[in-house]
C-alpha cells in the first residue's frame, strides 16, 4: 500500500470529480490524503466522510463573479491575498510530508502542494486539464482566442514546475506543440457512476445553469415545447414546463444518462462527461472566461455539438441545435473519450513496486497545525 497526498484546485466541480475518478479506483489499494479549497473541499469531504479518505481543507485561488461576469479586479485582490501566504501554506504542506512520507504526490493545478514535494525531494505529477494551454499546439484557434492562450500559458507555468509527468484530461485532442512528445494527453476521468450508467435519450433536456440565469435564457427554454429539467438555481417551483432541481450527483447523473441533450456551461469535465454517454451539447460560454471559450470551439470542431453565446441564446438558435442532436450524437468519439485507464497506468509507472501497510487513522494537517 503507497501513500499518495492529492491536492486540487477548488473552483467548479471539475478539479474534485477528477480527483474522486482516480481516488475510487486506487483507494483500497493506496492510502490517500486529499488537500482541496473551497468547493472542491465541500464536494469531497462530504464524499469520503466516515471512510479512510483524509480530507483537508487549504486555501486556494478562486475566480469572482459580479453580475454572472468574471471580474477581474476581485479575482486578482483575492489572488493578491492568497500570494502573500503561500509561503507559510507550503511551510505546513512541507511538515505534513515530512511527518507522513508519502510515497506520490498528484496535483490538479494546485501550485502550493508541488512546492512543498519539490522541497522534500518527493516526485509529483500533474493530472490536470489546463496545461494544455502549455502543451497543445492552438493555431487553429481564432486569433483572438490564440491570443488569451497565449497570455495565459506562462501563468499556468507558473503555477509549478518539475513535475515528473504531465497529464492533460480533455476531451478534445489537439495536436502536441513540438517538444512536448512525452505529455500524457487522454480523454476525460470518469467517475465509476459516469463509466457504468447506461444511456437513453428520452425527450427531456437537461440544463445546467452555474452562473448565468438571465430571464430571457428561460424565457427561451419556455417555448422550446419540451420537458426541461434545470439545475443550479437551487430547488424552485416548477416553471410550466420548467422543473428546477437541486444540485444532487445522483439525480443529476440520473437525468444526464436520460436525456435527449445538454445546455451548459462549457467546463471540460461535464462536457467530456455528457459526450462520453452520448449526449450532444449545446455550450454557452461564461462571459469573459477565455478556457471556456477555447472548449467551446473544440466541441463545435469535433461534432459533438454547438455553442452560443448567453446572450445569444434565443429560439432560432435552440431550434437549430435540436434539429441537428442526432448529426451530433453521431460524430460523439465515445471509445477515446475514457481517460481513466491511462491515468492510472501513468500513476502505476510512479509508484514502489512495494509499499508496507500504514497507519490511515492520523490527518496530516493536524499534525502541523
Amino acid at each position: 500500500m503507497a501513500r499518495i497526498f492529492y491536492s486540487m484546485a477548488g473552483e467548479g466541480r471539475g478539479h474534485a470529480t477528477r480527483v474522486r475518478a482516480i481516488v475510487e479506483s486506487l483507494r483500497h489499494e493506496h492510502e490517500f490524503s486529499l488537500f482541496a479549497p473551497a468547493a472542491a473541499f465541500d464536494i469531497l469531504s462530504d464524499a469520503y466522510a466516515g471512510t479512510e479518505v483524509r480530507v483537508s481543507r487549504i486555501p486556494g485561488l478562486l475566480f469572482h463573479y459580479t453580475d454572472r461576469r468574471l471580474n477581474y479586479f476581485q479575482t486578482l485582490r483575492h489572488a493578491a491575498g492568497y500570494l502573500w501566504g503561500l509561503s507559510d501554506l507550503v511551510r505546513r504542506l512541507e511538515i505534513a510530508i515530512r511527518v507522513e512520507s508519502p510515497d506520490l504526490v498528484i496535483t490538479d493545478f494546485e501550485p502550493a502542494l508541488p512546492r512543498a514535494a519539490a522541497r522534500c525531494g518527493v516526485p509529483f505529477l500533474s493530472i490536470d486539464h489546463q496545461h494544455f494551454l502549455v502543451t497543445s499546439d492552438l493555431s487553429a484557434l481564432p486569433r483572438s482566442l490564440r491570443i488569451e492562450a497565449a497570455m495565459m500559458a506562462p501563468v499556468v507555468n507558473a503555477y509549478y514546475r518539475g513535475q515528473a509527468e504531465t497529464v492533460v484530461s480533455s476531451f478534445y485532442f489537439p495536436p502536441l506543440k513540438r517538444g512536448c512528445d512525452d505529455i500524457v494527453q487522454t480523454g476525460v476521468l470518469l467517475r465509476p457512476e459516469v463509466h457504468e450508467a447506461r444511456p437513453e435519450w428520452h425527450s427531456h433536456l437537461l440544463v445546467y445553469l452555474r452562473r448565468f440565469a438571465d430571464r430571457p435564457v428561460l424565457d427561451t427554454l419556455h417555448r422550446c415545447g419540451r420537458e426541461v429539467l434545470v439545475y443550479g438555481l437551487g430547488n424552485l417551483p416548477r416553471d410550466g414546463n420548467l422543473t428546477f432541481r437541486a444540485i444532487n450527483e445522483q439525480t443529476f447523473l440520473e437525468d444526464l444518462a436520460t436525456c435527449d441533450a445538454l445546455i451548459s456551461n462549457a467546463g471540460n469535465q461535464l462536457v467530456g462527461e455528457a459526450l462520453y454517454l452520448g449526449k450532444p451539447i449545446l455550450a454557452m460560454p461564461e462571459a469573459k472566461n477565455f478556457e471556456q471559450f477555447i472548449n467551446a470551439h473544440f466541441l463545435r470542431e469535433g461534432g459533438g455539438g454547438d455553442w452560443v453565446p448567453v446572450d445569444r441564446f434565443d429560439d432560432s438558435s435552440l431550434r437549430k441545435f435540436l434539429i441537428k442532436t442526432g448529426e451530433y450524437r453521431r460524430a460523439i468519439p465515445r471509445e477515446r473519450l475514457n481517460g481513466l485507464p491511462d491515468v492510472l497506468a501513468t500513476i502505476q509507472r510512479h509508484l514502489p513496486q512495494s509499499a508496507t501497510v500504514r497507519d490511515v487513522h492520523s490527518n496530516p494537517m493536524q499534525k502541523v497545525a
